[in-house]
């Protein structure tokens, strides 16, 4: 799944340095919007295996990123890594079980 691909290159740019680094802020940012992407390409039928993460806001969250990209602080970005990526990722990693049933 491209989301779980997304939450490993975030990893690994955030083992390189802090999200002050402009160039860690900026690949983060271009994962998160792939994530969000992604997220849209999911059908909501697989989604619904997940109901408690909220995949609408993930996918808006793609479209602030791409289009209000000066708008977007790091702290919101910082928190999304923080607190709200280690969810997804076992949600992703759930669904990945399920659909390899």
């Amino acid at each position: 799944m491209d989301v779980q691909a997304a939450l490993d290159a975030i990893d690994a740019h955030t083992r390189r340095g802090d999200l002050p680094d402009g160039l860690v802020f900026d690949a983060v940012r271009v994962r998160l919007i792939e994530i969000g992407e992604a997220v849209k390409a999911v059908p909501n039928e697989v989604l619904a295996g997940e109901p408690d993460l909220p995949w609408s806001e993930i996918a808006r969250m793609r479209d602030h990123l791409a289009h209000r990209y000066f708008d977007t602080t790091h702290a919101i970005v910082a928190a999304t890594v923080s607190q709200d990526m280690p969810e997804l990722r076992h949600a992703v990693e759930r669904l990945l079980e399920d659909t390899s049933d």
